[in-house]
């Protein structure tokens, strides 16, 4: 069997990657500057704790929502290169700033409305199409942190990001009112549902069965390009009763796009299996290689 070499991205596909993060980054920069902040709502993560600060430094423009998005999300995103790899890093950031440039340009724009549950579905709604995600890219480091910590920690990311959340809604709590901050959990939960839709699945990790021709070139691939172990299980064709081996493997669901985009390059025919996990335990994959 020829061994085929691990091919880049091409051109036409990082430019429909990259505009697709552009739409992404516009649809959340609409509900943060058009439906949250005008009736001081916020999201969670990053971007609550940044919409936060803008509303307790109004005199200091220079701490404004797109500054404090970008300078809080920077150091997660780079903490991230060798845990996620550069795709995801250049994604994140590139998101990042594609948000802080239209939501800056956004000021001058009447909200679209001032009834605080509208403001809560719809922004939420909006803030939750997902696009960045799901075309390899991150707007919010409050996850990546969470993969980085939970290699030490005994916690899982969702319970990392959700401590870390309960925080953030309690400050503002303190800072917009008891009501503010109910509308803000009620706004993350529809964004959060929004994306599980959009993107299909917001689990943790995914457990994922690949069979192709070229299993040791997308099993090598996985390993070194996204610090993911695999194994190799031993399965027989339905119909040509051929054996044939199967790789599986568990990543996170910020994982999956690149995963996909590697072994299809390898083997565009290759067959990809992705399943939703409840829970992933052991030492083996809180600390893959990368």
């Amino acid at each position: 069997m020829v061994k085929k070499q691990h091919k880049k991205e091409s051109l036409l596909h990082l430019i429909y990657r990259l505009v697709m993060i552009i739409i992404g980054a516009a649809c959340a920069a609409i509900a943060i500057e058009l439906f949250l902040m005008p009736n001081q709502i916020i999201d969670g993560g990053i971007i609550g704790v940044s919409l936060i600060l803008d509303y307790l430094t109004p005199h200091m423009p220079w701490l404004s929502f797109s500054t404090l998005v970008v300078i809080l999300n920077l150091p997660f995103m780079y903490s991230g290169y060798k845990q996620i790899g550069k795709t995801f890093m250049f994604s994140s950031i590139f998101g990042v700033v594609c948000l802080a440039l239209i939501e800056s340009s956004l000021h001058d724009f009447d909200p679209f409305t001032t009834e605080p549950i509208l403001a809560t579905v719809f922004g939420g709604l909006i803030l939750g199409v997902g696009l960045v995600i799901r075309h390899g890219g991150s707007l919010d480091g409050t996850e990546i942190m969470g993969i980085l910590l939970t290699k030490k920690l005994p916690f899982s990311v969702g319970e990392f990001v959700m401590f870390i959340n309960i925080f953030i809604f309690a400050w503002a709590a303190f800072v917009f009112g008891l009501e503010q901050a109910m509308y803000s959990v009620m706004t993350y939960y529809i964004a959060f549902k929004t994306i599980d839709t959009v993107i299909q699945g917001l689990d943790e990790t995914k457990a994922v069965l690949i069979v192709s021709d070229y299993y040791e070139d997308v099993s090598d691939a996985i390993l070194h390009r996204l610090g993911r172990g695999t194994t190799k299980l031993m399965g027989k064709g339905g119909y040509t009763d051929e054996q044939k081996e199967v790789i599986y493997a568990v990543v996170t669901r910020l994982e999956v796009t690149k995963l996909k985009s590697i072994v299809h390059e390898i083997d565009p025919a290759a067959f990809i299996t992705i399943m939703s996990t409840q829970e992933t335990q052991g030492a083996k994959f809180k600390s893959a290689i990368h």
